[in-house]
């Protein structure tokens, strides 16, 4: 993975996590630079980005001031989405709630245009 998109995401993650960029504003960018998926890890506090070819980049992210939670629940995901979504809140307590509902982790197929939310047993959330 070439400097440029390694710098691209390395700024997006971190104006996402200062919250001087929203969701929308991210897909553009890293679709723009051929950034396929990615992942982010709540737990760790990093995300990996992936390009189709394979190649892909980790870099640092915004971690969670506590665990999240162990009861996973699909009600408490889709409200923090549609508070987000609605302007409501923004990135960093999104975050707090989606933890708050056991999510540890999430992946964003930029190409399929969908996002999956997942529990630490494995329990999955679509949007």
């Amino acid at each position: 993975m070439d400097t440029q998109i390694k710098n691209l995401v390395q700024d997006c993650t971190a104006a996402s996590d200062e919250e001087r960029i929203s969701f929308p504003e991210v897909v553009g960018k890293l679709t723009e630079a051929g950034i396929e998926r990615y992942h982010a890890d709540l737990v760790r506090g990093e995300c990996v980005f992936y390009i189709p070819d394979g190649a892909s980049v980790q870099v640092p992210a915004h971690r969670l001031a506590v665990a999240p939670a162990m009861a996973f629940s699909p009600q408490g995901i889709a409200a923090a989405l549609r508070a987000i979504q609605g302007g409501q809140i923004r990135y960093r307590e999104f975050c707090a709630r989606i933890a708050a509902a056991g999510c540890v982790a999430y992946i964003v197929t930029l190409a399929g245009r969908r996002a999956v939310y997942y529990g630490r047993a494995g329990e999955i959330y679509v949007e």
